[in-house]
């Protein structure tokens, strides 16, 4: 079984895609802690990123997943938090780059932006690529002191 927890969110607008990642996650044998929301009703993206900035700050989660209608605004939330470094991913390569050269352990997606199969694939990559470290941990040191 993979090892750490991964928190996931999503505000209305990227619940549908939220829960096929999540249930993706799970079937993978990850620990999914979901953070919410919990249907389509209208809510606010910024309490859901803050949620997953919450959960990996404080150890409960080592990696997150989130998504909102373009995964940008609850990328910006998640953000927020001195520990996270989310990544907006479009495809593949995005997603492969942010994990070997700035350690990013937040992935959004835009549900409106991206196709269901191309965020699978992308989260796949995300969580089995490793960080290169060496000629980046100067700057991802950089990152994490603000």
């Amino acid at each position: 079984m993979p090892g750490g927890a991964i928190a996931v969110a999503s505000d209305h607008a990227g619940f549908d895609l939220k829960e096929i990642l999540k249930r993706d996650l799970q079937e993978a044998g990850y620990d999914v802690l979901d953070l919410g929301t919990n249907s389509t009703e209208s809510v606010d993206y910024p309490d859901f990123g803050k949620a997953v900035g919450e959960a990996i700050a404080s150890g409960r989660a080592e990696r997150g997943v989130l998504v909102c209608g373009s995964g940008i605004g609850i990328s910006i939330a998640a953000n927020r938090n001195p520990r996270v470094r989310a990544v907006l991913a479009h495809d593949v390569t995005s997603a492969r780059l942010s994990r070997e050269h700035n350690d990013a352990n937040v992935i959004a997606f835009g549900q409106r932006l991206i196709g269901v199969e191309v965020a699978r694939e992308a989260l796949k990559v995300f969580l089995d690529t490793g960080w290169a470290g060496g000629r980046h941990a100067v700057r991802v040191e950089k990152l994490s002191k603000g």
